[in-house]
């Protein structure tokens, strides 16, 4: 017995040098990814500095002449700016709104395409979508015009059956619901892996019970698949909806022109076209932080409402 206790100490000693150790493996686990979220996303924020300065490519900070925030009241002070930012506002919402309102299609479709028996069918099904998540935008640009352009597969199918040709691409007319379209187009498959991984991690005994009451499939899909699905669909929400501002410029860079650039210049592209197309560096940096603010405001606003109304939140 002595001799037991004896050894107790040490056994617990190494058996706790163990757990460390363990913890400082999964540390270093998370190390490289710590590092890359470090350097692109918390170092560039230094060059926020730029919109308290009138700078001038080519000159050091030091040298620009200081203006506190003189930028940040253009932005509601100039008639002309608050104009142009109003306008390009209008598109971000119009445009972000619809994606949002699409958000629910990536999860019926995984959930239709689990329910497919042959699962060759559905590995094809799934590559094939999930495929032009990986390809640029300019390369969607060019599929979208040999289906849907002037001279595209649609308009030479519908002008050969005597029915006239459609303008999709080059019109000013629903542009907000045709980008939309093309984004989940791109980005349907991408978006529907996590809705695979939840389903099949869901408690087969729960379906094998209500097939037992004798529930047809459709009313699995209704009473079970879709409530269970719920909570990671609105967790997806509440971090999309930090990102509502956040719409990119790829897509509508590629597909703006002269016919629809009215109501297709959203806040990413207007900010890009101040900065690098009107040399209005520092006003630019300024739009950008204030689109930060409000989509910061906006995600804590949804975690905030979604953990009272539902329970479920990220933090």
């Amino acid at each position: 017995m002595n001799m037991a206790k004896n050894k107790n100490p040490a056994v617990s000693k190494n058996r706790l040098h163990s757990k460390k150790w363990e913890s400082y493996k999964l540390f270093l686990y998370v190390l490289p990814c710590l590092i890359f979220i470090f350097i692109f996303n918390y170092l560039p924020l230094w060059g926020w500095a730029y919109s308290f300065f009138q700078y001038k490519p080519g000159l050091a900070l030091s040298d620009c002449k200081f203006v506190g925030l003189q930028n940040f009241q253009a932005l509601f002070g100039n008639a002309i700016m608050r104009e142009n930012l109003f306008r390009v506002l209008r598109n971000t919402f119009g445009i972000q709104l619809l994606n949002y309102l699409l958000m629910p299609v990536p999860m019926l479709f995984a959930i239709f395409l689990s329910e497919v028996a042959n699962t060759k069918f559905q590995k094809v099904v799934q590559t094939l979508t999930t495929l032009p998540h990986f390809i640029s935008w300019v390369i969607m640009f060019s599929l979208a015009g040999c289906i849907f352009g002037s001279q595209g597969v649609l308009n030479s199918l519908l002008s050969n059956a005597g029915f006239g040709t459609i303008d999709i691409l080059t019109t000013e007319k629903h542009v907000w619901i045709i980008q939309a379209l093309l984004n989940l187009w791109k980005n349907m498959g991408w978006n529907a892996i996590i809705y695979f991984a939840a389903i099949a991690g869901l408690d087969q005994e729960v379906y094998e019970a209500a097939m037992v009451d004798g529930a047809t499939r459709w009313q699995k899909i209704r009473y079970i698949t879709i409530p269970l699905l719920i909570p990671t669909f609105f967790v997806l929400l509440i971090m999309g909806i930090g990102n509502f501002l956040n719409s990119g410029i790829d897509q509508f860079l590629t597909f703006g022109n002269a016919m629809n650039k009215e109501f297709i210049e959203v806040l990413d592209l207007y900010v890009y076209n101040l900065g690098i197309g009107n040399g209005q560096i520092s006003f630019s940096v300024a739009v950008g932080i204030m689109k930060s603010l409000v989509a910061l405001v906006l995600f804590a606003g949804a975690n905030f409402a979604s953990k009272k109304i539902r329970g479920t939140s990220v933090f």
